[in-house]
C-alpha cells in the first residue's frame, strides 16, 4: 500500500502566477531516477552536483530547464526523493522535517514532516490551462507544486526499495505533517 496526499500548493496566494521563485530544501541525498514513463528504473542516484540537489535552500526554477536527462523526461521535477531516514528500534521512520518551502514575496513558509521514506517533488509540469479552478482560474504549468510523503513508486518490482507489502493483521501508518509559518524580518512566526 502506498498512499499519497497530492495537494497543489502556490504560497504566492495567486494561483496564476508560476512557483518558480519559491524557495525549497528537501532532506535528501539521492533521489530515483525514472524512464520514459517516469516509473523508477529501480536506481538510486546521488543528487551531488545535479539540478536534483535541494540538500541547501535553493531556487525551483533555478535549475528546472537544465540539459539534465531525469528534468527532460518529467519536463520539470516530477521525481521521488530518498528522505534521510531517522530509524526507531523497531526500524519504523520516525517523524522528521523532510522539506522546507519558502515564497519570497508572500514570506510564507512550508514545512513537511513525515515517517516515510521517500517525497515526490512535482511541479504541475503537465498543467497547460485548460484546468480551471477556483473563481473560474486557469491553472497554468508550474503554478503549483505537490510535496508527497510516500513509500518509492514501484516498490514491487524493485527488492532494493523499502516494501510497501502490507500482511493481513497488520495495520498501515503514514504520519504527514504540514506547519505553516510566516517569516517577518528575518524572524519566523508561527
Amino acid at each position: 500500500i502506498n498512499m499519497v496526499h497530492h495537494t497543489y500548493w502556490n504560497l504566492c496566494g495567486d494561483p496564476t502566477q508560476t512557483i518558480l521563485d519559491h524557495l525549497l530544501q528537501i532532506n535528501a541525498n539521492h533521489y530515483l531516477p525514472t524512464n520514459e514513463g517516469l516509473i523508477p528504473k529501480g536506481e538510486i542516484a546521488s543528487v551531488e552536483n545535479t539540478p536534483m540537489d535541494f540538500t541547501q535552500r535553493r531556487v525551483i526554477g533555478e535549475r528546472i530547464d537544465d540539459d539534465f536527462e531525469a528534468l527532460k523526461l518529467g519536463g520539470g521535477y516530477d521525481h521521488c526523493w530518498v528522505i534521510r531516514q531517522n530509524s526507531d528500534e523497531d526500524g519504523d521512520g520516525k517523524v522528521q522535517l523532510v522539506a522546507r518551502v519558502e515564497d519570497p514575496k508572500s514570506k510564507r513558509i512550508m514545512e513537511v514532516s513525515t515517517d516515510q521514506p521517500g517525497l515526490q517533488f512535482y511541479t504541475s509540469n503537465f498543467l497547460d490551462g485548460s484546468v480551471i479552478g477556483k473563481n473560474r482560474v486557469a491553472y497554468p504549468k508550474r503554478s503549483a507544486l505537490c510535496l508527497e510523503t510516500q513509500r518509492f513508486p514501484d516498490s514491487p518490482n524493485h527488492s532494493n526499495f523499502p516494501s510497501c507489502m502490507l500482511s493481513p493483521g497488520e495495520t498501515y501508518k503514514h504520519t504527514l505533517i504540514f506547519k505553516f509559518s510566516t517569516c517577518i524580518n528575518n524572524k519566523e512566526e508561527k
